[in-house]
């Protein structure tokens, strides 16, 4: 017998749209029918949507900052709001502090996530001091561990990496069979922009946009491309804000280059008029995140290029930090100069990702439902090694499952999301379409609204080789 019956489905992938019904077992999922027969449980479906469980590729948790900030979400609250949103797959990324082993980074990151997770998740690696030991041993290591993505930065004091450090890092990631996600923002340009802005007293929350325009992004993103070339290796650029990063990326891919990109919910739901405030207050500092939202040409740019396949993958970049607290967004010196407050926004976030874009793209017809679910679960799944097992509706996929009500307006609070922040900037924000049912393994985690999953539910997960590497 089976344990599940999820009845009377409108089932969509990223290539199909059924009605069928689908039957689980041992938290996978066995058959898929007309009628898949008698089960313990039952579950009707009748008038939802059923999509693949979403995969967060890009979520900041529990990440060590220094200089007394201390980021919002764990794991437990993260994940937590993970289920909520309909996601059941986070993918955070362990960071290696300079002078630190990469292992000990790893073991570390595993220990702060024992027992804690209400979803699934398997970790991005973060390098930022390459040393040969690193280059040598430890990473190649990690990558045959199942480690198989990381990330590197071209920006930040205590993590940017030159272009000789890029060169050997993209190096091994080839030799390995690593996928290379890339922060691409000009360094020395921004230090140069925030000086000037300092120097002419323009120091409040929203010149942290003005500090890192376009044009830092575009040039960062195009050597980056450059790199990736001359090294032959796939990258992917992450949370690209705008028309000129995207058009360095469409160049690429014309080309046949091996480049990915990602984009995510603060580029289609602000703009760096929000980084203003109330009065070019720090209120502002609500929206301060790298790269900071653009305009409203950028916003019909990134819509452009959710529609035509520029854009791979739409994650959160979720990265919280409270805003009325001195280890946030209010750490002492912030109130002095942009260039203190930390980086990074709740919301849009991990628990709300999915309503918005469902919400803006396809309730209001700008994507179809079947772009949706490649944009946040299939394709982050053959990008990062978790397909088929992850990604999709199908015999012998994990049973992770969100059932959506395409008619549901549910307007945004502080009050109902589930996340350790302060805040939501979207305070009385309506959305139309919302997940009421979320699924891992078979098992109901969330419902309407009610975590019903226990911490600990969440497992880890081993991944292999992206498809972004050409197959054998």
């Amino acid at each position: 017998m089976l344990d599940t019956a999820l009845r009377n489905a409108d089932i969509v992938t990223a290539a199909d749209r059924i009605r069928a019904q689908i039957g689980i077992r041992d938290g996978r999922i066995v058959t898929i029918a007309e009628d898949v027969g008698p089960a313990r449980e039952e579950i009707d479906a009748t008038g939802l949507l059923a999509l693949p469980g979403g995969i967060d590729a890009h979520v900041h948790l529990a990440q060590h900052q220094g200089g007394g900030v201390v980021m919002a979400d764990g794991f437990e609250s993260g994940t937590r709001s993970a289920a909520a949103g309909g996601t059941t797959t986070v993918m955070p990324f362990a960071l290696q502090q300079k002078g630190q082993s990469l292992r000990e980074a790893v073991s570390a990151y595993h220990a702060e996530a024992e027992g804690k997770c209400h979803v699934d998740t398997s970790f991005h690696l973060i390098i930022t001091d390459p040393t040969p030991q690193v280059l040598g041993q430890e990473l190649p290591a990690l990558v045959k561990a199942g480690y198989t993505s990381f990330k590197v930065f071209m920006t930040y004091d205590d993590m940017v990496l030159n272009d000789a450090q890029l060169l050997d890092v993209f190096d091994v990631a080839r030799r390995e069979k690593a996928l290379v996600m890339v922060h691409a923002e000009g360094y020395d340009a921004i230090r140069y922009m925030a000086r000037r802005l300092e120097e002419a007293g323009k120091t409040a929350p929203y010149y942290h946009a003005a500090s890192r325009p376009q044009s830092t992004e575009r040039e960062a993103t195009h050597r980056a491309i450059s790199h990736a070339e001359l090294t032959d290796v796939p990258i992917c650029i992450v949370h690209v804000s705008g028309r000129e990063p995207m058009e360095q990326i469409q160049w690429a891919k014309r080309r046949g280059m091996n480049v990915w990109a990602e984009t995510c919910p603060q580029y289609i739901a602000l703009t760096a008029e929000d980084l203003k405030g109330l009065n070019m207050d720090f209120e502002g500092a609500k929206y301060v995140c790298s790269p900071p939202p653009r305009d409203a040409d950028s916003q019909r740019a990134i819509w452009e290029g959710l529609r035509d396949g520029t854009f791979d993958i739409f994650s959160s970049d979720h990265c919280p930090f409270r805003f009325d607290d001195p280890e946030g967004k209010d750490v002492p010196g912030a109130r002095t100069s942009f260039r203190w407050v930390p980086n990074g926004i709740p919301i849009p976030g991990i628990e709300t990702r999915l309503p918005l874009l469902f919400s803006e793209g396809v309730s209001k017809g700008r994507i179809s439902l079947e772009r949706f679910v490649a944009l946040t679960a299939t394709n982050p799944a053959k990008l990062f090694g978790l397909y088929p097992r992850k990604g999709t509706i199908a015999v012998g996929a994990d049973a992770d499952i969100t059932l959506w009500d395409l008619s549901r307006e549910v307007t945004l609070s502080q009050q109902i999301l589930h996340h350790d922040c302060d805040y939501t900037p979207y305070e009385g924000l309506a959305v139309k379409g919302w997940p009421v049912r979320t699924l891992l393994r078979g098992q109901t985690i969330c419902l309407d609204g009610t975590i019903t999953g226990s911490p600990g539910t969440g497992r880890y997960l081993d991944r292999a080789t992206s498809q972004a590497f050409p197959a054998a």
